[in-house]
């Protein structure tokens, strides 16, 4: 598939996937992201920080959707995302300070269970 077709198809399906979907699919890219900074032994410290940025930019958002008065979602759902966002953004601050690649696995393990249950594969 020629890559102007891929990227076609990737809008096609971004634009008829749910937000469910949605963040299922930006957890596994930040997952496979982790995953490859962690098992490539010739990853630099860049590819480390990128695959960490890709993260934690990922569950800021999340955590400010929890936090938002606007949210529909009850506020026990809330409350979990929130606890779990600021988790999991505490280990991948303390990981861009000192990128130790088998500490990726717990945050790689979290982004993975997550999708599984936002596509009901839990």
């Amino acid at each position: 598939m020629s890559s102007a077709a891929a990227q076609a198809y990737a809008r096609v399906a971004t634009a008829t996937s749910s937000p469910r979907d949605i963040e299922a699919q930006a957890l596994l890219k930040a997952a496979n992201k982790l995953h490859a900074a962690m098992t490539d032994p010739d990853a630099t410290y860049s590819q480390m920080s990128e695959a960490l940025i890709y993260n934690r930019k990922l569950w800021s958002i999340f955590l400010s959707e929890a936090q938002r008065d606007e949210n529909p979602q009850p506020w026990h759902v809330r409350q979990n995302i929130a606890n779990i966002s600021v988790f999991v953004l505490s280990q991948t601050a303390a990981l861009q300070i000192s990128p130790q690649r088998e500490h990726f696995k717990p945050l790689i393990e979290i982004n993975r269970n997550i999708a599984a249950g936002l596509g009901g594969r839990a």
